[in-house]
């Protein structure tokens, strides 16, 4: 071409080259990222030093004194104030270890700040603390440290240049306890804290929101791959606003700017407004304070942590509107609601909005494997009755973010509790196998299901990092069904809760996907049912979400079935008790219109007994000092106990007395006939009881027994015991053979030694109290006896006493009982040990080596049985080499089996034929004395021709629950026949397991729900075997004016009436079913 005019240039891009640009080395831009907001050498220089715009300290401005309770007091405000008050500073340290000291501050904002945006006072002394008004009123927790709200936000009121007074509650333990480095070793009792802050400060607000602002999108340039444009931009907008501080000189116009360069990557984020785009969310985050009840510290700590952390969740919500906080645990209410009445009112009006929002259901966050089925009912009823009575809602999601494995029975419980919906996360924390389902359809024994969802992000204290939103979707399992997940944030064991940079940080995440994309699209402002409610809407709409049958096994802290033997035995023996006492308080009732159901009474042991059910207090893991107050708390529990039970005797006009010259008697509570051969109380004398429910005759022996036992020494150390059904050799303590005579079948293998007891080596990896690892089986000891010797010859009972040495310091007396036979009852070898255990790190069992062969092992659960494997196929198998189990644990195969009975032991393991129950541990931490000192412990084998059946379920009872006998006069005959009035008749497998009055019976309610008109009795009956079963409820007419029979569920609603014609109702249960009858008088 040639010639014409002169070509536009087609680009405004420099013909001629200004300047070298090199490539950004993509590492070191990221690295400089940390050089804004760190603490390190460059603070002087970067954004923190811009934060605080001015401050001021000492006597002048912030005036300190303090009163300190003696003797680890905590007195409440009125007593505290009351005191003299000493000067004190900055720099004076406080303590001893759980100590409580009231500082009293005479505030004055000097005239240089009084003008500031932002006014705050900063207070630190490295633990935990409660700010009242000067009038009495708790404002705000603090808690110094690492987990940190340090701040108040002073009021405008303060800004008059006058003096202003205050007090601080402190308290000396961190959120955490008082563990120091290692927060599980014992916690020492001569810690000391130094008050470090004392200032006021005036905040640059938009100083801390660029903090946030680079926070998030630095971390989005940290945590976004590499090969996204999403991360390359992130960074680039990070090094933009770092050098726009640096050319201002850290001014507000460069910090101003550096918000507008942020906004260009996450929106505008200063307002809950961010959350009103209509772009489809897929995390949605909930605050939560997870506060253990007891854990590192002791009761009357967590009651504190409760307003410190509540009151803080109060006021977060009047600053951020889309602040929700869900809170579970009734007892926690009610302790807030009886101490700190004012910040309870606080806490209910944001209820009646609905952004405090109660879940769970439950009076604790209990354990669910230890408790007993009927324990489990009660945590679900006394919560939610107190969850409707105090706030007029009941609670529709159970939420058990952090107890140690899942009981069977749960899904069915939790339904006819009104709840069917669940949340946990513990699970994610197994050592062997990885949990596979994060949405799915938990199915319980009889088939009754819940809609599970275990967070994704594998925490309940997330800290609401770029992070956690990021893991609520890439650790989602369930895709296929869903994608959505729950984050649950805020810190927690130890309290505290959200703070507002946690709900500042999500607001720039939501921006961020909004503006930006490729982090999940998180939302505030909802609730947990409101997540529940859209997958059940998913599921409506053709949802198939996945099946998880049975147990949630939890692949860690097996060592808590056996942890702190004595709080499990006082457990197992307040079921008892309160069992007892409800059955005889009822018929008292009918018997004597004098007597009052003594409703409060019970419910205080019932709340009593529940709150010792807490996830880490009757597992075993907390401190000495916990364990302490339980033995106190039991104590109570067993005196009112036992006051309670002579009452309702002494109505029934079964008078006891210490008259020996008077007729003994016996009380049998439990549902069936029995009949077995007792020792009379304080003599040595035994006599055939027999009889129930109800009142048993009690005959003595006269010559001997028609099948009486006997025992004789063979040879050194070799001993035969014999009664009509088992022959038992015992060598050197250790069963050498089991015979059974009437099948003639030895069930010992030979060369083998039932009753062996032995010692393991147990260090787990790390969680001491709550943990035994596979490996310590390879570790396994036996015990050598050092003599054996007659105890009982007989007719009517023998026993032979084993004399073991563990170590210098410990020991074991285990005497083993066979009584004479009684027509009609099974038999069973008995073994009851006294322990002297003073023992490090070990962990004691008793060995039954049985010769039945079966793949699965069956073990009582609560309403039900677990079957698990006797092998190690796959990992999940061998996952569960310790489990747990309630009053037995069972290997048969066709035709025969063997079950060991215990009375308050758990912890059991069946690998091939051998059974192995766990008796003792001795864990250093986090108390460094758990179950030192002396047990006693009791427990059986029962062999048995003919599969697993009614006969171990019945035995085990009736192991647990002895006749009561006592010295009285003569029965009227209104007693026994109310005794008995109610009977359960039909399928063995049917178990009529309590019997209570209404809880709204107008006799009977306190007045806290709406009372129903007349009375009524309450009964539950479950299947224990598995399989349908029919039955009927027969009541005597003749002594019981029934009008009618309701199905209700466990909260005792009106229910479908069922057929009660002639004094009889049929009735038909599936296969482990829990069924609760009212009868209308």
């Amino acid at each position: 071409m040639g010639g014409g005019k002169p070509q536009t240039p087609s680009t405004s891009f420099p013909k001629l080259v200004a300047r070298p640009v090199g490539q950004q080395i993509h590492s070191i831009y990221k690295e400089r990222l940390g050089q804004f907001t760190s603490n390190g050498q460059y603070s002087s220089q970067n954004l923190l030093a811009a934060i605080y715009e001015g401050r001021a300290s000492g006597d002048e401005y912030v005036k300190l004194q303090v009163y300190s309770p003696p003797d680890l007091a905590r007195p409440t405000f009125e007593e505290a104030t009351s005191h003299e008050f000493k000067d004190t500073h900055v720099g004076a340290s406080f303590g001893p270890s759980w100590s409580t000291h009231w500082i009293k501050i005479e505030l004055k904002v000097p005239r240089h700040l009084q003008e500031k945006e932002h006014l705050e006072f900063l207070w630190d002394a490295d633990n935990e603390g409660l700010i009242w008004t000067e009038d009495g009123e708790p404002l705000q927790g603090l808690t110094g440290g690492g987990k940190r709200r340090i701040e108040w936000i002073l009021p405008d009121s303060f800004r008059d240049g006058k003096s202003h007074r205050f007090y601080i509650e402190m308290a000396c333990n961190n959120i955490m306890g008082n563990g120091i480095g290692d927060i599980i070793q014992p916690p020492p009792p001569n810690r000391y804290f130094q008050l470090k802050l004392a200032d006021i400060v005036a905040v640059n607000l938009e100083a801390r929101a660029l903090f946030v602002d680079f926070w998030i999108i630095g971390d989005a340039a940290r945590e976004f791959p590499e090969d996204s444009w999403e991360e390359h931009q992130a960074l680039q907008i990070c090094n933009e606003i770092m050098d726009t501080f640096i050319a201002g000189h850290g001014t507000q116009d460069s910090i101003l700017q550096g918000r507008e360069i942020a906004r260009k990557y996450i929106g505008n984020v200063d307002s809950s407004k961010v959350y009103e785009s209509e772009k489809e969310p897929h995390v949605y985050a909930i605050g939560h304070c997870h506060i253990d009840t007891t854990w590192l510290w002791p009761w009357a700590e967590t009651k504190r942590k409760i307003a410190r952390s509540w009151s803080n969740q109060c006021d977060l919500m009047d600053r951020y509107p889309e602040h929700r906080f869900t809170c579970s645990q009734a007892q926690q209410y009610k302790w807030l609601e009886t101490l700190y009445p004012k910040l309870y009112d606080r806490v209910k009006s944001k209820v009646k909005e609905g952004t405090f929002q109660p879940i769970g259901g439950s009076w604790v966050e209990h354990d669910t494997n230890l408790p007993g089925g009927e324990s489990l009912v009660r945590q679900f009823l006394y919560g939610q009755r107190y969850f409707e009575s105090r706030f007029g809602q009941r609670c529709k999601t159970f939420w058990l973010p952090d107890t140690f494995g899942y009981s069977s029975q749960l899904p069915q419980l939790c339904r006819l509790a009104g709840m069917g919906r669940f949340f946990t996360q513990k699970l994610s924390w197994n050592n062997i196998n990885t949990f596979p389902h994060t949405t799915f359809s938990w199915v319980s024994l009889d088939g009754s299901q819940v809609l599970c969802h275990m967070a994704p992000d594998e925490t309940y204290t997330a800290e609401a990092h770029f992070g956690d939103v990021s893991r609520s979707l890439s650790q989602h399992k369930s895709m296929d069904q869903d994608n959505t997940g729950l984050l649950v944030f805020g810190y927690g064991d130890g309290g505290g809760g959200p703070t507002s940079e946690m709900l500042e940080k999500l607001r720039r995440c939501r921006g961020l996907s909004d503006k930006t994309g490729r982090l999940p699209r998180v939302k505030m402002g909802d609730s947990v049912d409101d997540y529940f409610a859209r997958l059940e809407k998913k599921a409506e709409n053709g949802t198939e979400f996945v099946t998880w049958y049975g147990e949630l096994y939890f692949e860690l802290h097996r060592g808590t079935y056996t942890s702190q033997a004595n709080n499990k035995w006082n457990n197992r023996k307040c079921e008892i008790m309160l069992h007892d006492i409800e059955y005889l308080a009822t018929v008292a009732t009918l018997k004597d219109s004098k007597y009052q159901y003594p409703k409060k009474a019970i419910d205080d042991i019932w709340e009593d007994v529940l709150l010792c059910q807490f996830h880490d207090t009757i597992p075993g893991s907390s401190i000495e000092m916990v364990y302490r107050d339980c033995d106190e708390l039991y104590a109570k529990v067993f005196k009112a106990g036992d006051k309670l039970l002579k009452g309702a005797m002494s109505a029934l006009e079964l008078n006891t007395t210490a008259n020996h010259d008077r007729e003994l008697k016996a009380v049998n509570t439990l549902p069936w006939r029995r009949a077995e051969i007792a020792k009379v109380p304080g003599s040595e004398e035994y006599v055939l009881v027999s009889g129930g429910p109800g009142m048993a005759s009690v005959k003595t022996f006269s010559g001997i027994s028609k099948s009486p036992a006997s025992i004789g020494k063979l040879e050194e150390g070799v001993f035969q015991l014999s009664n009509e059904h088992f022959g038992v050799t015992v060598e050197n303590g250790a069963i050498t053979s089991l015979v059974d005579l009437s099948e003639g079948r030895e069930l010992i293998p030979e060369g083998q030694k039932a009753n062996q007891l032995v010692i393991f080596d147990d260090k787990p990896l790390y969680w001491q109290g709550w943990d035994v690892e596979v490996y310590h089986l390879r570790s396994r000891q036996e015990l050598l006896p050092s003599k054996s010797y007659i105890v009982e010859k007989g007719p009517h009972m023998v026993s032979l006493c084993t004399e073991t040495k563990i170590s210098e310091d410990s020991w074991v007396k285990t005497t083993i009982s066979l009584a004479a036979s009684v027509e009609g009852q099974p038999s069973y070898i008995e073994m009851s040990s006294e322990v002297e255990w003073r023992e490090t790190m070990k962990f004691l069992k008793v060995e039954f080596p049985v010769d039945i062969r079966n793949t699965e092992a069956s073990y009582e659960t609560q309403f039900g049985i677990n079957r698990r494997p006797t092998h190690y196929n796959t990992s999940w198998d061998m996952a569960k080499f310790e489990v747990c189990c309630h009053r037995w644990a069972d290997l048969s195969e066709a035709g025969y089996g063997v079950s060991i009975l215990n009375d308050s032991k758990y912890g059991f393991a069946t690998a091939g034929n051998l059974m192995r129950l766990s008796l003792l541990r001795a864990p250093k931490a986090p108390d460094a004395h758990a179950d030192m000192g002396r047990h006693y412990i009791r427990y059986a084998i029962l062999p048995h021709a003919g599969p697993l059946d009614h006969r171990t379920v019945r035995t085990a009872r009736n192991f647990n629950h002895p006749f009561k006998l006592f010295h009285g006069c003569s029965t009227p005959n209104g007693s026994v026949s109310l005794l008995n009035s109610i009977q359960l008749t039909g399928s063995p497998a049917l178990v009529l397991d309590t019997i209570k009055r209404g809880e709204d019976d107008e006799d009977v309610s306190r007045g806290e729900l709406p009372t129903r008109k007349g009375r009524s009795i309450v009964i539950r009956i479950y299947e224990s075997l598995g399989g349908k079963a029919r039955g009927c409820i027969c009541v005597d007419g003749e002594v019981l004016d029934v009008k009618k029979i309701e199905k209700v569920n466990l909260l005792e609603d009106d229910g479908a009436e069922v057929k009660f014609d002639g004094g009889k109702c049929r009735i038909e249960l599936r296969a482990f079913e829990v069924a609760t009858f009212r009868l209308q008088l």
